[in-house]
């Protein structure tokens, strides 16, 4: 083998071995998304995010809804206000809890209603030190409009 085709190959696999260790740049815990009742067009997802460097959940997607976004709740003179977001700070080892009344992913113009116990695809975009961006693919599990888990699930 030549000298150029080595050191291609060995690019290649570097590439491949890195790729998964760069993915894990942010680990998620806790993820869960709330069901829906008949007729509900919307719902959240929550989860702990906690990134090993300082980094910023930036976006996220899901073939569940039309359109999803980063959001944030809070009480403004007695009203609850619910709104995008451009990201969240992820502080380097610091869990970020995304939490109902709070930080969340919204899901908008669900294709579906969600069922306790179903698993929705959701990809989560994280910016990380030099404006790198990684995805993380997560299957959520969804819990009941109360967000309880489904009946017979134990984690």
């Amino acid at each position: 083998m030549k000298q150029p085709i080595k050191a291609t190959l060995l690019a290649m696999v570097l590439a491949v071995i890195a790729s998964p260790v760069l993915a894990q740049e942010v680990a998620v815990k806790d993820a869960w998304i709330r069901g829906t009742v008949p007729g509900q067009s919307g719902t959240g997802a929550f989860m702990e995010l906690t990134g090993k460097s300082n980094a910023r959940l930036v976006g996220a997607a899901s073939p569940a809804a039309k359109v999803v976004e980063v959001h944030h709740m809070k009480m403004e003179n007695g009203v609850m206000k619910m709104y995008a977001v451009d990201g969240i700070d992820l502080p380097a080892g610091k869990p970020v809890r995304l939490a109902p009344g709070g930080y969340h992913v919204m899901l908008m113009e669900l294709v579906k209603p969600l069922n306790a116990g179903d698993k929705v695809p959701l990809k989560l975009t994280i910016e990380l030190p030099g404006k790198r961006r990684e995805t993380l693919d997560l299957s959520v599990e969804v819990r009941d409009v109360k967000g309880q888990p489904a009946k017979g699930h134990h984690h």
